[in-house]
């Protein structure tokens, strides 16, 4: 479902017009919501960067939210994962700039950077694998959620579009329903059938009572 088809989607069902910016909140109120529920692959990204001699700062990506993890990568090229702390933690263990090696530890210093410890020997690639929000649909027209779970967030709009109607509680409580019925879908794909596979973890199985 493209963001044209749900905008008319939106509309036919409530039987209700909407401005271009009503339906752009309703929508991006939605991805927010679906977005923060489920860590699906379309909020993956990768990056390298790179940390340098005698700097313990290393830049975050503009568009990050949060870390799956960050890898230093030394000269024969291999991962050495960091143990994320805090910045107190980094202060204590590595207390001066002369506190120089391989980095073993990393911490969130400020919304545009990173701190290491101890702090670099050399230079060093770091690999980041973290989570950011993806372009709204509003904007791109098509998204990996409008593509391929279009229910989610056709019903996460309705809500809010409900809402702002100021809709009769009976009607709202049966969009959070399928808005709630479709999240669970997407949970069992996005945190469930998307982190493991049949050789490793066996086939998906459904408890039989």
């Amino acid at each position: 479902m493209n963001y044209t088809e749900l905008k008319t989607n939106i509309e036919d069902i409530c039987e209700n017009s909407f401005t271009d910016a009503q339906l752009a909140m309703f929508t991006e109120q939605a991805e927010q919501k679906i977005y923060n529920t489920v860590q699906i692959p379309a909020l993956r990204r990768n990056v390298t960067g790179s940390l340098t001699t005698n700097n313990k700062y290393l830049s975050v990506p503009t568009d990050f939210l949060y870390t799956y993890s960050l890898a230093v990568v030394d000269a024969n090229g291999e991962y050495h994962y960091l143990i994320n702390k805090d910045v107190n933690f980094i202060r204590e263990a590595y207390p001066t700039p002369t506190s120089v090696g391989l980095p073993k530890h990393y911490a969130y210093f400020d919304d545009n950077s990173f701190i290491v410890g101890p702090t670099p020997s050399g230079d060093y690639t770091a690999e980041l694998h973290y989570g950011y929000y993806p372009e709204s649909i509003v904007t791109a027209n098509n998204t990996w959620l409008g593509d391929e779970f279009d229910s989610a967030l056709l019903n996460g709009a309705l809500i809010e579009a409900i809402r702002f109607l100021k809709g009769e509680p009976d009607i709202i409580q049966n969009y959070e329903k399928m808005y709630l019925q479709s999240i669970a879908l997407l949970k069992t794909l996005g945190d469930g059938k998307l982190r493991e596979d049949a050789y490793r973890s066996g086939q998906f199985r459904v408890p039989v009572s």
